[in-house]
């Protein structure tokens, strides 16, 4: 009743005024036209969600919405495809959709849309083991988002999401490791299956494990995604990363046996022990105040359970690394250290942390007391 008396006084006034008029009119008529479409999207959308709606979706898809598919927003009308892409036969039928799909969204004004379709459409093409051509997809989507000032957070997620299963099907570990963190930064942990869950985290773990550029699992550890594998036959995985995390070569020398358990894991296990003792070298360290980091090979050998003659080696291999910055005295025998890469800390860390700031405040009203003792009157003026 109230829209009709919002038309019956737009309709008087364009008698009045046809001239002044008219724009706000159509400008009305406009506005209704699109809510009834975008009810009508999200009616669909919601419906296509519903379980009991699969054997529907595709016939509805192709029948129905393809008809008005220009009138809608073109990331709905591409979602709507995507979910109607999922009753398909097969891969092969699911590739033919998905590209007629693209395609059909490949417009200077929804290109967002285009990418959206295309990640989908790269993730089909992994599957079929044609990695070459998800990698030109991949690479296709990349450079538009790269022209992007900001787009729809679902549009990277997907994007992300698929990448990260292109370089994990590639064992390229430090990209596949980077791709993931970015998805799991665009989405809900509670949107994604338990099982998916524990699957990406138990993925995220190895590959920062054997991966051979990443030493800082800051980013993993910090994140609620690695909690998922706690409780689970996968518990060590987890512990084994904070061992890592805090140089902790008896942890490591526990947890070792877990190791044959995963290929990638057993295959670089004496890259392994060369990463933990470089934690190990970085740990130790850090324990040690600014002030006495000239480190000896012995002391060094002592920490890290590394042999005397494999020392400068390692600790050449931190400083490439860019771990550690410093020199090496190879007459005296000698590491001298001036900074440490920073890295997330575990409780005991930190206790650890507070006992050296203890320690230096110590010292300095040590310091202090000593001053007005020797300095006596001279000091107080």
């Amino acid at each position: 009743m109230e829209n009709q008396k919002i038309s019956d006084f737009l309709a008087d006034q364009l008698q009045q005024a046809p001239e002044q008029h008219q724009a706000s009119f159509l400008s009305f008529e406009d506005f209704w036209e699109r809510k009834l479409w975008h009810q009508l999207t999200n009616a669909l959308v919601d419906f296509f969600r519903l379980p009991e709606s699969a054997p529907q979706r595709l016939p509805i898809f192709k029948t129905f919405v393809l008809s008005f598919a220009d009138r809608i927003n073109q990331l709905n009308f591409v979602s709507l495809g995507l979910m109607a892409s999922t009753e398909c036969a097969d891969d092969q039928e699911r590739l033919s959709f998905l590209t007629s799909l693209a395609d059909k969204v490949n417009k200077p004004d929804s290109q967002d849309a285009y990418i959206y379709a295309l990640a989908e459409l790269a993730n089909v093409k992994q599957r079929l083991q044609n990695l070459d051509g998800a990698q030109k997809d991949l690479d296709t989507c990349q450079r538009v988002l790269d022209s992007f000032d900001a787009v729809e957070t679902v549009v990277h997620a997907s994007f992300y999401k698929v990448n990260a299963d292109y370089y994990h099907a590639k064992e390229e570990f430090a990209s596949f490791y980077k791709n993931a963190l970015l998805y799991l930064a665009c989405i809900s942990l509670e949107d994604i299956p338990e099982s998916e869950r524990v699957s990406r985290a138990y993925n995220l773990s190895v590959a920062a494990l054997v991966s051979d550029s990443i030493y800082n699992f800051g980013e993993l550890l910090l994140h609620p995604i690695l909690d998922s594998l706690a409780d689970t036959p996968h518990t060590w995985l987890r512990d084994l990363l904070f061992a890592f995390n805090r140089g902790d070569l008896t942890a490591y020398d526990v947890l070792a046996g877990n190791v044959s358990k995963n290929q990638f894991l057993h295959s670089h296990r004496f890259f392994l022990y060369q990463k933990i003792s470089l934690s190990a070298l970085t740990e130790m360290v850090f324990r040690r105040p600014p002030h006495d980091r000239n480190l000896t090979f012995a002391s060094i050998s002592a920490e890290t359970k590394v042999q005397p003659g494999e020392i400068e080696h390692l600790v050449m291999k931190a400083l490439s690394l860019g771990l550690l910055k410093g020199a090496i005295d190879q007459v005296g025998q000698v590491a001298q250290i001036n900074w440490v890469q920073p890295k997330v800390l575990d409780m005991k860390q930190i206790d650890g942390m507070r006992n050296r700031l203890k320690d230096w405040d110590a010292g300095v009203n040590q310091l202090g007391h000593w001053i007005e003792g020797v300095g006596k009157d001279v000091w107080a003026a």
